[in-house]
């Protein structure tokens, strides 16, 4: 067994609920593994009431869910350019002895995430994507950011994303990793609800305050 989260915009300041569930674990590190067990997971979801769900992640059984993890989704850097939402946060990291490693745009998802400098430049410090800087705190802040700004434009997607009751990411483990795209996804479709995407798009500094207005940050992300 396993037990891996759905993230369900909640349409109000909180952003978004997780709801934990456990499900039938499929072993092995195959695509097909994997995408049974997504498959598993939201029929164990949809048991409890949750349903339909999207899968945000290479692994998805929809194209929107390809299309929507931060490997494959672009996001428009200040100057103009574009990149995949992975190099950004990758290529925006900012060490006590080093960065941010801006040549990480131009890189591929993959070897982003992989360059040894990231591990070998001392404690993170701050997120600088050019002409923005996030800190560290909130958690996710940066992260949720900028799949906001990625996203915000697409009023085709965000109508689509509506008709889902949550969203899940099979290989995010929250014992493990902080920044999820599910979650991401989730508070984006919440903030759209509310109105507010639009604003939240702004900077990071903007997404928090939205936040904050009726809970603490660290408490919502």
């Amino acid at each position: 067994m396993a037990t891996r989260p759905i993230f369900v915009p909640s349409g109000g300041m909180d952003l978004v609920t997780r709801v934990d569930v456990e499900f039938v674990w499929a072993p092995g590190m195959a695509p097909s593994q994997k995408k049974k067990n997504v498959l598993a997971l939201h029929r164990a979801a949809a048991d409890r009431g949750l349903s339909p769900l999207l899968e945000i992640s290479s692994k998805s059984g929809s194209e929107v869910g390809r299309r929507l993890s931060a490997f494959s989704l672009q996001v428009q850097l200040p100057d103009g350019k574009s990149t995949s939402l992975e190099s950004a946060f990758q290529g925006s990291k900012v060490f006590r002895d080093g960065g941010p490693y801006t040549d990480l745009y131009a890189a591929s998802p993959r070897d982003a995430k992989r360059d040894a400098r990231l591990k070998e430049s001392g404690p993170l410090v701050e997120f600088r994507l050019q002409d923005v800087c996030s800190p560290l705190t909130p958690k996710t802040l940066f992260y949720d950011w900028l799949y906001i700004r990625a996203l915000v434009q697409h009023e085709d997607y965000l109508k689509r994303l509506r008709d889902y009751a949550g969203f899940t990411d099979i290989e995010f483990n929250p014992q493990k990793s902080i920044n999820c795209q599910a979650r991401a996804c989730a508070a984006l479709v919440s903030l759209s609800m509310l109105g507010l995407l639009q604003e939240a798009a702004v900077s990071p500094q903007s997404l928090a305050v939205i936040a904050d207005r009726e809970a603490p940050l660290d408490t919502l992300f």
